[in-house]
């Protein structure tokens, strides 16, 4: 359905936080990578299928915290840059659609990373991986709707 863009009520805080998460997203990221590569090593060689695992997490994480940069981009684009005549399919929800991926990805690869480093209880963080999952794909359909 169409929305006339004076309905559409998105703020520059909704891109200033999504590019806020993304910044911290991509430099944990890194650093996360980083600290498995060398500090880590030794104890993630040691155990069968950890270092793929943190590495799964590592990747994850960084692919969305530059999909967040680009929703970011586009949240502040249809925030300003919208005619009040011209009508906008779905409603510009990349706000809601980055929400979604970093609740995601910090609930799928912060539980990734605490498995692999024997970290909390299991029966709690096992499950809270496919959510975490679930959260990154459902952030993509809605980007893919807004």
């Amino acid at each position: 359905h169409k929305v006339q863009a004076s309905n559409i009520k998105m703020s520059s805080g909704d891109s200033d936080l999504l590019r806020k998460l993304a910044s911290a997203l991509g430099a944990s990221g890194v650093a996360a990578g980083a600290f498995g590569a060398h500090a880590l090593k030794t104890r993630l060689v040691a155990r069968p299928g950890a270092e793929a695992n943190w590495k799964t997490a590592v990747s994850y994480q960084l692919f969305h915290a530059t999909a967040l940069l680009a929703l970011s981009a586009l949240s502040s684009a249809s925030s300003g840059g919208i005619s009040k005549d011209k009508p906008v399919v779905g409603g510009g929800d990349y706000a809601r659609a980055g929400k979604f991926m970093a609740i995601g990805s910090i609930l799928f690869s912060g539980s990734i990373y605490c498995l692999t480093l024997d970290v909390g209880p299991k029966k709690v963080l096992g499950p809270i991986t496919p959510i975490g999952g679930l959260l990154m794909i459902g952030g993509w359909v809605v980007a893919g709707l807004s």
